[in-house]
Formats: structure tokens, sequence, C-alpha cells
């Protein structure tokens, strides 16, 4: 049975209380040898007393000191019978499941962080400077660095990342740089840092991609979705020109052909011609993205070569009711295949037209600057835009949200801009769609 240690440290102090009541007493009536052994006895009772305190907060103390260094490894099983540790043990037993918890959830974010291919730094700040509170294995063995722990050994070790970091002062970045790794030849990473603060603690956390990482894992995805796309054509036509050609030979097996069987064999015959000519088109379509001539250069003026698009495009301008704002001057030159950038803008016009199409302000505005030795061609128009949902698709081959609609048109104008040396971005803006052409 539990005993209460509250209830006999008062039973002791009460007994001592009485022992010097009774002393004083003795005292008084002369009876002084009775007096100082009963003392003696209350000193003895009192020095036991004050052991038993001492001990009870010596064990408070060093339970206490054990949680506040997560030292859980005690074992209270032999003071269970203390009524009073009751709830003392209570609060240990909680926070050392709580421990076990967090140690296991730390085993498993840093496993996960172990076994992911991009190197992982993570810095946290003491006092004015920076330790390093995690770095990953990856982060480690690519860059063949210990597993240091401050900020200026990992310094010494890679100056070139730690450079970058410290002249942005530790705040947001993301950019490529190159790292020469072993004194080997430089390599290009895709870099990312951001800053995260919680509970008064400031963390650094530091993202590292290999570029050629970066462009497999795009290609790869371009390629999947190539396949998506072709496969899909492919079925589309094949799948009814076989069962077609099934019908007919079953239609051919019979000896006396009627009215209706020559009727269905014409039918069948005339899809299996328009699939087929589907089909080609279709073949045709990646055979000009497949094999895209290298750009003929030579210098331009790109007010006719816009003028002469504009007019090939006049009649569709016409036929939607859409109006066309042109700002380029005369005097802008460029270094370009004309024939190429001509099918540029008249695919990013043919876009515009579409997008305008069920809209009441129709219009199309193009305009050209010079920053940085390049040229930018921007076509605008106030369309419906390009849904977020599809905006990194549309640049895929054969990706297109027209019924009629091939869905090379911007692949091969990225292309032929990316040939250029070049690049083609969209946007969208206080209502504006844009479609902006870099070249050099």
């Amino acid at each position: 049975m539990a005993t209460n240690r509250n209830t006999v440290l008062l039973l002791r102090f009460c007994i001592i209380l009485a022992g010097i009541i009774i002393c004083f007493f003795l005292f008084q009536k002369g009876l002084f040898y009775t007096a100082v052994f009963l003392f003696f006895i209350v000193f003895l009772l009192m020095l036991e007393l004050f052991s038993a305190i001492k001990n009870m907060f010596l064990f408070y103390d060093k339970t206490i000191q054990a949680i506040l260094n997560n030292d859980f490894s005690a074992d209270f099983s032999k003071h269970a019978s203390f009524e009073n540790y009751k709830t003392l043990f209570k609060l240990y037993d909680s926070l050392k499941v709580k421990q076990n918890e967090h140690v296991s959830k730390d085993l498993v974010y840093r496993s996960i962080l172990n076994n992911i291919e991009t190197g992982v730094l993570i810095l946290e700040k003491e006092n004015e400077d920076w330790g390093i509170f995690l770095m990953n294995d990856y982060f480690s063995n690519h860059f063949q660095v210990p597993k240091v722990s401050k900020w200026h050994y990992l310094k010494n070790q890679l100056p070139s990342l730690c450079t970058i970091i410290e002249e942005r002062d530790f705040q947001e970045i993301k950019t490529s740089l190159q790292i020469s790794i072993n004194k080997q030849a430089s390599q290009t990473f895709i870099l990312q840092a951001s800053k995260t603060k919680t509970f008064d603690r400031e963390y650094y956390i530091i993202l590292l991609d290999s570029i050629q990482k970066v462009i497999e894992k795009k290609e790869k995805e371009a390629w999947i979705n190539l396949m998506k796309v072709i496969s899909h054509e492919l079925m589309n036509s094949i799948t009814p020109i076989r069962s077609l050609t099934q019908n007919l030979n079953e239609l051919m097996q019979q000896e006396d052909l009627s009215k209706e069987d020559l009727e269905d064999i014409r039918q069948s015959v005339t899809t299996i011609i328009h699939r087929s000519d589907h089909l080609q088109n279709f073949v045709e379509s990646y055979r000009k993205l497949a094999m895209l001539p290298t750009p003929n250069k030579e210098t331009i003026d790109l007010e006719p070569l816009l003028e002469n698009t504009l007019q090939v495009m006049a009649p569709l301008f016409k036929k939607g009711n859409i109006s066309v704002k042109n700002t380029i001057e005369s005097n802008r030159r460029i270094k370009a295949d004309k024939l190429q950038i001509e099918q540029v803008l008249i695919n990013l016009l043919t876009n515009s037209i579409y997008a305008l199409e069920d809209r009441n302000e129709k219009e199309i505005e193009i305009i050209c600057e010079e920053k940085n030795a390049r040229t930018f061609i921007t076509i605008s128009d106030s369309g419906m835009g390009v849904d977020p949902a599809i905006e990194e698709k549309i640049f895929l081959p054969f990706f297109t949200t027209r019924i009629e609609g091939a869905g090379i048109g911007l692949t091969l104008s990225k292309n032929i801009i990316e040939a250029h040396g070049g690049y083609l971005s969209h946007s969208t803006e206080n209502g504006r769609t844009s479609f902006t052409i870099c070249l050099l």
C-alpha cells in the first residue's frame, strides 16, 4: 500500500514540536536530566527530518536536471510507492514519450534528407555567427567536405559558395554558380537559399542542385509528355482504321454485296482516308519540329518584315474585327533568318486572334525595345490569357486548347528563337497577355 510521505513528514514535525514543548515543561519542573535526555532525542528526530527533506529535494533536483539535459534513461520503479512523487513521475514519463517521438521524427527527417540527390545545408544562427545545423550526405559526399559544425570551417572548403552567400548577407537567393570540386573543372549548380525564423531561432536553408541533373529531369519530363501525345494521336487514328479494315474484310468475304454494303464500304474508305490524312499531317508536323533548319542569319529591317506579316494576316484581322497597334520604328534592325522570324510572328499573331474570339475589346499591340544589347519584340493582346493550370504546358509539342489546332505553333516558335540564340517567354499582367521574343 502506498505511503503518503507528506503525512509522515507532518507527523514527525508534530512529534518534534511536542517534544520541545515537553522539554520546556520539564525544565520548569526542575527535571533537568530528563529534559536534557528528551531534548537529545528531539535533536536526533530533527536531524532525521532534515535528512529526509534534504533527500526529497535532492531527488526533485536530480529529476529536473535529467529533464533539462534530455536524459530519460533513469528508472523510478523503486520509488513508485511514494505518493508525493506521483506528479513528478507523470511529468517525467510524459516528457520521455515526447522526447522519444521527437528523436524518431528527427531520425526519419534526417534519413529523408540524406537520401535525396540534392545538396541540403541548414545553418542556425548562434549569437551573431552561423553554425551548421545540418549537412546531408549528398552535400558532404558530392562536394567532398567533412560534416563540420562552424560556418568558417565550411568557408575554407567551399569559398565560392560561402562568398556569394555572405555577399547577399544571408538573404534569399536563387541563382546559378560555378563550384570547383577538388581542383577539378568547375561545375554549374542551381543555388536556392531562404531564411526562416521559429521560436526565437533563425535558420538559413541552402539547396544546391546540379544543373545537369535539372536539365536531365526536364528532358525526361518533356520526352514522357511527348510520347503521351504521340501515342494518343497514333491510337486515335490506328484504332478506327483497324476496326474499319476488319469490317471491310468481313464484307469482302460475302459473295453478293447489297447497296447498304457498298455504302458501308464507301463510308469506311472515306473514314480511313480521312484518318490517314490526319496521321500524315501529324507526322509532317513532327518533322517540322525535329528537322528545323539552321537559321540563315542576315541583317534585316524589322519594320518592313512586320508590315509584310501584318499584310498577310490582314484578312483575319478584318474578319475578327481586331485592331492592331504597331509601334515599331523604322530604324530597328535585327540579325536573323527572315523567313523563320516571319513564321514566328505569324504563329504568335494567330494565337492572339484565337484568344480574342469571345472578347468585346479586341486589340493587339506590337512593341520593340532594346536592353543590354538585346532586342525584345512583344506581342500583347486583350484576350482571355493563359490558364494558370496549363502555363507549363503551352510550349510542349502538340499541346493545344483549340479544336482545330495542331499544337506545334508555340513549340516551333520557341525552337526557332532558341536556334537564334534567344528565348521566347510569356506573361499576363493588367488583363493583357504578352509573348516576348528576345534576340541577341
